[in-house]
């Protein structure tokens, strides 16, 4: 069977783009690995319409809303592979069952690298977190850490406080100049220099070398990010550096730089959240759509 499109990925990108090609009655095949990135959060906010549901509800309603189309197949498992050839895609799962389709589109998301610090990936996406517009809310105007880890950290710090009261644990990270110190000093962010060794308690306390223990509602961290999987790279698809590492270069209606391949959410964002993942991923569904129209191929 030739399928229309395949799409890597059935989280909040993917399930956007497939709906659209759904609606489109094209035969679609969604492979999905179930590695959410925001799987560790407990509730889902700032996406309109679902502000405070649990994210594995919103994705479930969203399958289910999808699975209704009858031209939709969807399959759990890890996409291992894909080539090109003849305008087609083959793209193989880890059973060495292959699928053929016109368009391939990805996306299976992003990985988070965390900093190497003892207590901080246990609380990733409970009190440790990378996105101020999904989380600071509900830490109600309590302090706020920022983990000084690259220069991306001096975003986070100035943003923060108007949130609440906000330390940024800097250590040797990157170098603070007159210019920085200032821009902190204006907006209120308190800066400790000590080394952090641990984060502890029930939320994120924040250990220091010199024995000194600082309490915070929520500590965040500016992560490395890569996109899951090798597919985009096998594929020869070209790759853009951001603040949190390197994301899928796409044009406007989300098309990698290898024809009939598209890209969409997270990994191919500088980056992102759930909401904008939706509208990546409705772009993408469209793109693939008109291509499969206007090219002919």
């Amino acid at each position: 069977m030739m399928f229309d499109a395949i799409i890597v990925g059935g989280s909040y990108a993917g399930l956007s783009a497939a709906l659209q090609l759904a609606r489109a009655r094209r035969k679609l095949l969604v492979i999905d690995g179930g590695q959410r990135r925001n799987r560790f959060a407990k509730t889902s906010h700032g996406f309109l319409g679902q502000d405070g549901r649990a994210s594995g509800d919103i994705v479930a309603d969203a399958r289910a809303q999808l699975l209704a189309y009858p031209t939709v197949r969807w399959l759990d498992g890890i996409a291992l592979s894909a080539t090109s050839s003849d305008k087609a895609f083959s793209v193989a799962i880890a059973d060495e069952q292959a699928f053929e389709t016109r368009r391939l589109l990805l996306a299976g998301g992003v990985t988070d690298e965390l900093p190497d610090i003892p207590g901080l990936a246990e609380r990733w996406g409970r009190s440790v977190f990378h996105c101020p517009y999904c989380h600071c809310y509900e830490l109600g105007d309590g302090p706020i850490g920022v983990l000084g880890v690259s220069p991306a950290s001096l975003h986070h710090a100035l943003m923060l406080p108007d949130w609440g009261r906000t330390t940024l644990f800097v250590t040797d990270a990157f170098p603070l100049d007159d210019d920085r110190m200032d821009d902190l000093k204006r907006r209120g962010v308190s800066v400790e220099r000590e080394k952090v060794v641990a984060i502890s308690g029930d939320r994120a306390d924040v250990e220091l070398a010199d024995g000194r223990v600082v309490p915070v509602a929520g500590l965040f961290t500016a992560t490395r990010t890569r996109p899951t999987g090798t597919l985009a790279e096998k594929l020869g698809c070209a790759f853009d550096d951001g603040p949190m590492g390197q994301f899928i270069r796409t044009d406007a209606v989300k098309e990698t730089t290898v024809p009939g391949v598209f890209a969409a959410g997270d990994a191919a964002r500088g980056a992102g959240n759930v909401a904008l993942a939706v509208g990546d991923g409705a772009m993408a569904g469209a793109g693939v759509h008109q291509s499969l129209i206007f090219r002919g191929d």
